[in-house]
């Protein structure tokens, strides 16, 4: 069992060396003074606008939570995003009834600059999919498990649109610094 850690711990220093070679950075790494690095700090000046509905606003939590933006940094940019869930029933029964239901999320962003111009710097989109099983007199059940699954599609879509931004960031400032 110890003879096999050594050997796992070599395996990940020689991927993380191969990586290094081909010039891979972390998007999240710090500067050589150990500050917070480029993607880091923009993220951390985003102002996320509201997004309507209730998974919306949970949308926008877990976007505040990923990108910082609590961290009382002035904004510096405008993040506006469109968000909808929409679910259509894919195990059906012979007398119509669906018992399991897919979870569609789509996300259209814009980043945009907060000063006057509202520039548009960069946009995406975002999906996540997700489905849940609609139990037989158990309605309470199957919507608990709906609420659950829209969080997890909410979260999804708040990982995906932060990676963008950051690797959009370090990026930017990679052409920057050349």
């Amino acid at each position: 069992m110890t003879r096999g850690l050594p050997r796992r711990k070599l395996l990940a220093l020689g991927g993380a060396g191969l990586l290094a070679g081909c010039g891979f950075q972390p998007v999240y790494m710090p500067t050589a003074t150990g500050k917070s690095g480029p993607a880091e700090r923009n993220l951390a000046a985003i102002h996320v606008n509201l997004i309507p509905d209730r998974p919306g606003q949970e949308l926008r939590q877990y976007l505040q939570a990923r990108l910082g933006s609590d961290s009382g940094m002035p904004a510096r940019y405008n993040l506006q995003v469109g968000f909808s869930v929409a679910g259509e029933g894919i195990g059906i029964l012979t007398d119509t009834i669906a018992t399991r239901v897919r979870l569609t999320a789509n996300a259209n962003w814009t980043l945009s600059a907060a000063d006057g111009s509202q520039a548009r710097i960069t946009s995406g989109a975002a999906r996540a999919l997700s489905a849940f099983n609609v139990l037989d007199q158990q309605y309470f059940a199957s919507d608990i498990d709906n609420e659950a699954q829209q969080r997890r599609l909410a979260s999804d879509i708040a990982d995906q649109i932060a990676m963008e931004l950051a690797a959009y960031f370090r990026r930017r400032d990679a052409v920057a610094a050349r």
